[in-house]
């Protein structure tokens, strides 16, 4: 029999008060009770410390705004627990996690780190939430297993590993727990993606703070990491058909403009017709590539929400590229330090 591991709880906080109530609510009615529940709040200016002082958790306050990593860094460095599960404050648990993770370390011993994913049953109920939230589902649970990254939604890793690593990186002000898990495996450690381990997303999504934290605080840091780093895992939305999806995506974009030009043609063959059926095969292919997804979509919600979810789904591989691309140009024109100030500025802007 095993001995069960001490599991200390840390939550970043930033402005979290709409979410925070229920993301505590759940940890405090886990059937496994973790040692601690840590509450770091980087400088709100809400009343998210007054809420976790109410539910009788242990609450660090940073004297200024110095971003998750940071935070989640403090949490650690005062944790008690031999494994840091690291949960954000927009997340709701289920009764089960923490015994689930618990178990994924101790029937796993070659493994050091576990992460889990969001359920297909997001809580806000808008179509923007549902799109962003069940495409976060998908991709984890199409990914491998054996994975090569981290996720701090709802993720644990030994605090001994933790602390040899360094921690989360302060000078990446997002997707921090990204660039730990490239490090955790270049280092040879192990990292299990469970699947079953699920858990509820509770942030409303609306246009602007999607576009915003999709472009500023995950396309555009990712595209730098993958660039300084030189490696480009074949692992979550980086998997073979997302690439492709995006190179068609933009060929779409280029293709369907041509498609009203009927001045030319081209062996006898309005220009214009070529340029139609090479748009209609682009959306062909890009619904094939991405039937699993769009399946997801019309099971858990219908025909109108698929329809609108599909060329939603496009732009989001469209402005994806396009940051890649504006990254890979910074890295080649640029030089370095200028870049640096320039993107970590783009990513303290939110």
């Amino acid at each position: 029999m095993y001995n069960q591991p001490s599991i200390s709880v840390v939550i970043p906080v930033y402005n979290g008060s709409r979410y925070l109530n229920q993301c505590l609510d759940a940890l405090i009615k886990s059937s496994y009770k973790p040692r601690e529940i840590i509450v770091v709040d980087d400088g709100s200016t809400d009343d998210s410390v007054e809420i976790s002082l109410r539910r009788g958790v242990t609450v660090f306050e940073l004297p200024q705004r110095s971003g998750p990593a940071a935070a989640r860094n403090h949490g650690a460095q005062n944790a008690q627990g031999d494994i840091l599960l690291f949960v954000d404050s927009d997340v709701s648990i289920n009764e089960k996690t923490i015994a689930r993770l618990a178990a994924n370390f101790m029937n796993n011993p070659d493994i050091v780190a576990v992460f889990g994913s969001y359920d297909d049953s997001p809580y806000a109920a808008d179509f923007l939430s549902q799109f962003r939230n069940l495409l976060h589902h998908f991709i984890h649970q199409s990914s491998h297993k054996e994975a090569k990254t981290f996720w701090t939604g709802c993720g644990a890793i030994y605090k001994k590993t933790f602390f040899e690593l360094g921690g989360f990186d302060e000078g990446w002000f997002s997707i921090e727990d990204i660039e730990l898990g490239h490090r955790i495996w270049n280092n040879g450690y192990q990292i299990m993606l469970d699947k079953g381990l699920q858990v509820k997303h509770l942030k409303h999504w609306g246009w602007r703070n999607w576009l915003k934290t999709d472009i500023f605080y995950r396309a555009v840091p990712w595209s730098r990491l993958i660039l300084l780093s030189g490696y480009l895992p074949h692992d979550l939305n980086l998997q073979t058909p997302h690439i492709i999806s995006a190179l068609l995506v933009d060929l779409l974009i280029l293709t369907i403009p041509l498609s009203f030009i009927d001045t030319w043609s081209f062996f006898g063959m309005p220009l214009n017709a070529i340029f139609i059926l090479l748009s209609l095969l682009f959306i062909i292919t890009l619904i094939i590539l991405n039937r699993r997804l769009y399946n997801l979509f019309l099971h858990k919600k219908g025909i109108k929400f698929t329809i609108l979810a599909i060329p939603t789904h496009f732009f989001y591989y469209f402005y994806s590229s396009i940051a890649f691309a504006v990254c890979w140009i910074l890295s080649k024109f640029v030089p370095s330090t200028v870049r640096l100030k320039k993107l970590n500025a783009l990513q303290e802007r939110k």
